[in-house]
């Protein structure tokens, strides 16, 4: 691989980084430095998947985030950046606070000095989160009979765009939070071409979805393997959904266009044409197998988004990029992996999933 001409991306073994990371040799446009510490279940098949993919073209380096001088020495090799490594869900974070501080804001200021110590330092896309906006009590809500619904007329058409002051909550949304700006301030107090994400939930091949992290693909696999989900709250919750593919796209258009676009934050998701609630998906899987899903309640998790959609009218505007792949086609691709190459059946055991942000965040990772 040579130095200087491959793409970096951290947290790449995980299921948004091994989609980017497919396109972008598959399209010609890079070799790729995956840099992950491998901690997460899953990932490995994700590295063995683009391996025999692709071969020498895609470069894994085993690395924490933390270790500033591994951090170093991959992004010396690179011609761009995408940190995706993350801790990514609150219920972690609420745990072990520090060590999520250390991931997430240490981790990602660990990345920029890493970059501004270059003689002439890659463009950077970083992944944040709709977590950043806080748990937005303020949007009066109505509930219908499968999801809750803005009453201002204006988020429920379009969504919540960029001008929404932030808010962070939870240690997790903290820690990303800060790295959110340390991204964007290290773009305009050191120049660096760097943009930020802040991202709904993102779905599709390659997510291994656990009670933490990634709900769609969590419910498809609870229902696939006969397991209960548990709703937490009334399971009237309501995000934009985004297939992956669609994201892909975006991270494309943003370094294509970073020149321009550097030093901003965009709200990407699926918006206002791609919606779904909890129970709205438990609908759907019930209609794929024609049976009933087994369903637990248990009480709402504090700080949980009742609405999140992201208004990405901004991002559209300066790039041209629109999600194009709709939410019943996506939940079918997703559903024909898993039960194709997705990760094995497990014992049933009442797996657990919530509504909030960081968990809805693919990203995640």
């Amino acid at each position: 691989m040579s130095t200087r001409h491959a793409a970096l991306i951290t947290g790449g073994a995980g299921f948004i980084g091994t989609n980017l990371a497919d396109r972008l040799v598959q399209e010609g446009r890079r070799d790729v430095i995956v840099f992950d510490d491998l901690s997460r279940p899953g990932v490995l098949q994700n590295i063995e998947w683009l391996t025999r993919q692709h071969g020498e073209r895609v470069e894994l380096i085993r690395g924490d985030i933390r270790d500033a001088a591994a951090v170093e020495d991959a992004v010396s090799q690179a011609a761009e950046v995408y940190h995706l490594a993350a801790q990514v869900a609150v219920t972690t974070s609420l745990r072990d606070p520090v060590r999520d501080f250390e991931i997430n804001a240490r981790g990602t200021l660990n990345v920029l000095e890493a970059i501004r110590r270059q003689a002439s330092p890659p463009p950077l896309i970083f992944t944040s989160t709709n977590k950043v906006y806080g748990a937005l009590e303020d949007i009066e809500l109505a509930d219908r009979s499968s999801r809750c619904t803005p009453i201002s007329r204006g988020v429920r058409r379009f969504g919540i765009d960029e001008m929404r002051p932030l808010d962070f909550h939870s240690p997790y949304g903290c820690s990303k939070g800060a790295a959110d700006q340390y991204v964007r301030d290290y773009a305009r107090s050191f120049g660096l071409r760097a943009l930020v994400f802040r991202m709904s939930c993102i779905y599709g091949p390659h997510q291994q979805g656990n009670e933490d992290q990634g709900w769609v693909a969590h419910f498809l696999i609870c229902a696939r393997d006969g397991n209960p989900v548990t709703v937490f709250g009334d399971g009237l919750q309501v995000r934009d959904v985004l297939f992956v593919d669609d994201l892909v796209d975006a991270f494309l258009l943003g370094m294509q266009n970073i020149e321009k676009l550097s030093a901003r934050a965009f709200n990407i998701g699926g918006g206002s044409l791609n919606t779904l609630s909890l129970l709205e998906l438990l609908g759907f899987i019930e209609q794929q197998q024609r049976a009933k899903t087994a369903v637990r309640q248990a009480a709402a998790r504090t700080g949980d988004q009742r609405y999140f959609v992201s208004n990405t009218s901004a991002f559209s505007a300066a790039t041209g990029w629109q999600a194009r792949v709709g939410v019943a086609e996506g939940l079918r691709r997703l559903t024909a992996w898993l039960s194709t190459e997705g990760p094995e059946a497990s014992t049933p055991r009442g797996h657990q999933v919530t509504g909030t942000a960081p968990a809805l965040v693919g990203a995640m990772r």
